[in-house]
């Protein structure tokens, strides 16, 4: 069985070749509520879907597509990737960083990672985004668990000091108003969390909970790529306002927040 790297790279040479590119500049992964704003990048010179591509299975939630779209936004060639698989779909944590590994296999040195998430800080409002700064991993797994990473590749043990770039954080919050940061909660899911596990959250220093992310930002900053985070706030968490939590107002909220949420990507690719 080929190791998760080999399969990657197997990925990627299938991509390139699919596509018709050398090699990609950026990786921007499209969570929930996404999609509809990248129509503002440019126009998609290539789709290739991605049951194409060895390693790859389809999303099962709805607004999470099947496909790496590739467009030029300046002097950059992106990669996106319409959608992502999760741990409570049944998928490893090798499956669900795969398209991350991928990508970066195919050059990517800058990999942007968006989701919809909780807003735990009660001043945080549905149809805010906001630019990660850190994370807590409370999946309970790794991308580097298993056997160690094979001769070329870095050690397992990753320095995540500077996870989420630094250096490319300040170059955005100089650049772009009323951009927040904030500190990801990420889980496993799939239910949404109960009002005192939010309690916790917040305890703990987190702003925003969800249910995806952290493995690829991980995974990606083991192979060496710069990691951008961005979340849309779709929902107040558990217990900040009253109500029940539902997954159409994850959808809605990026319906409604789509024409800035693609000038938001527009700007963050300029200053890369």
């Amino acid at each position: 069985m080929d190791s998760p790297y080999a399969l990657a790279q197997s990925a990627a040479d299938e991509l390139r070749a699919r596509a018709g590119v050398d090699r990609y500049d950026v990786a921007i992964v499209l969570g929930s509520g996404w999609r509809e704003g990248v129509g503002v990048l440019g126009d998609v010179q290539h789709d290739v879907a991605t049951s194409a591509l060895p390693g790859f299975y389809a999303p099962t939630v709805p607004g999470h597509g099947a496909h790496v779209l590739s467009l030029h936004v300046g002097a950059l060639h992106v990669a996106l990737l319409t959608g992502r698989v999760h741990l409570y779909e049944g998928r490893s944590a090798a499956q669900v960083v795969h398209p991350v590994r991928t990508l970066i296999a195919a050059g990517a040195s800058t990999v942007i990672l968006t989701n919809a998430c909780g807003g735990v800080d009660p001043s945080l409002n549905p149809g805010d985004t906001v630019l990660i700064r850190d994370h807590l991993n409370l999946t309970g797994t790794s991308p580097l668990e298993g056997e160690a990473p094979p001769e070329g590749y870095g050690s397992r043990f990753v320095d995540l000091s500077d996870l989420y770039s630094a250096r490319l954080r300040e170059r955005i919050t100089t650049n772009v108003s009323d951009l927040r940061e904030g500190v990801y909660l990420g889980l496993r899911g799939p239910h949404y969390e109960t009002p005192a596990e939010i309690v916790m959250a917040r305890s703990l220093g987190a702003t925003l909970v969800g249910m995806s992310t952290v493995l690829e930002a991980i995974a990606a900053r083991h192979l060496g790529a710069e990691v951008v985070g961005l979340s849309l706030v779709s929902n107040h968490a558990a217990g900040v306002v009253a109500g029940p939590l539902d997954h159409l107002e994850v959808l809605e909220a990026g319906q409604r927040a789509a024409p800035s949420l693609g000038a938001l990507l527009a700007a963050v690719l300029a200053l890369l």
